[in-house]
């Protein structure tokens, strides 16, 4: 498929990067999956362009970017609340936007409620797939924009799509998340619960714990009350997956995330489910989290319900005529 520039990037912001919905496969060579942090935001974002849930689009954190339309496009965006304006003008979020050459997308100022937000162009955005995905690994140097986070001076190209959509598409107000400052994660505990005192797993579920400034793509880092151990705080280097709550010996949480190596040797006290782990992605430093215990029965049910839903967003949408 032909692709075209699209964007020139004048301001990067402050941790933009292309992102689809992951790298799958290849866990077992070292590499983590990637991919968007919040999944529900991203596939909205896609699903309001017309898109196939998977194509590529920019994930913007905190601080957005600010960036120069080199050809007509549609986009939308979708996630965090962000102030954004099309040439100085508020423009809507979680919408369809139609933009010409020489228009300039701006993000004013930080996220208000959330942390991260999709930009998703029409037919996806075009950089290399490697190892099956166009993700940004940052930590390893590869995948999305030459491996990098965007920077001033780029030029971001997209899949040329057959036609524009003819109709304005805008998402239902009840499926719009209200991104709040305390987020509870549905979590199933194990696979190691049993190394934690009784007292140490109550503390886990009781508790709320803000989320630090030494978190990441990779990982969150919480404070909080200490989760108290049996006796030993390591284990035999085992298989980690996004959304496994370690607990180190300082007693801290950590929430692994979408970028997470893929072995560790900390014993893991709970896992978070599918849309827990896709709340936790608006998580934002200062923001606290309270971990809820759910049987396996109820996060497989979770977890069907929440691609279920996914599947329904395409015809859940109001369109009206442009």
């Amino acid at each position: 498929m032909k692709s075209v520039d699209l964007f020139r990037v004048i301001k990067p912001g402050l941790f933009t990067s292309v992102q689809d919905l992951g790298r799958f496969g290849y866990q077992r060579f070292g590499i983590p999956v990637s991919g968007a942090m919040d999944k529900y935001a991203f596939v909205c974002a896609n699903t309001l362009v017309g898109n196939s849930v998977n194509d590529a689009c920019l994930e913007v954190t905190l601080l957005g970017p600010e960036l120069e339309v080199l050809n007509p496009t549609q986009v939308s965006l979708a996630g965090a609340d962000f102030s954004v304006s099309v040439n100085d003008e508020v423009a809507p979020m979680w919408a369809l936007l139609n933009l010409k050459k020489g228009d300039v997308i701006t993000f004013i100022g930080s996220a208000e409620r959330g942390c991260r937000t999709y930009v998703a162009v029409r037919g996806g955005i075009d950089v290399p797939i490697i190892l099956g995905s166009r993700s940004t690994y940052v930590r390893g140097g590869f995948g999305g924009y030459e491996g990098c986070l965007l920077q001033a001076g780029n030029v971001i190209r997209g899949l040329e799509s057959p036609e524009f959509l003819k109709e304005r598409r805008v998402m239902p107000t009840e499926l719009i998340p209200k991104y709040e400052s305390k987020i509870i994660a549905d979590v199933t505990l194990g696979p190691q619960e049993e190394m934690f005192t009784a007292e140490g797993v109550e503390t886990f579920l009781s508790q709320e714990y803000t989320l630090t400034t030494e978190s990441d793509r990779m990982g969150y880092r919480l404070d909080g009350a200490l989760v108290k151990h049996k006796s030993a705080t390591e284990i035999v280097t085992d298989p980690l997956l996004p959304g496994a709550v370690q607990v180190p010996g300082n007693g801290k949480p950590i929430v692994l995330m979408v970028d997470a190596q893929t072995t560790g040797g900390y014993p893991k006290i709970a896992t978070a489910t599918t849309p827990g782990l896709s709340r936790l992605g608006q998580a934002k430093p200062g923001d606290t989290i309270q971990f809820k215990e759910i049987s396996s029965t109820k996060a497989r049910d979770c977890y069907l319900e929440f691609y279920a839903s996914l599947d329904q967003l395409e015809m859940k949408l109001i369109r009206q005529p442009l």
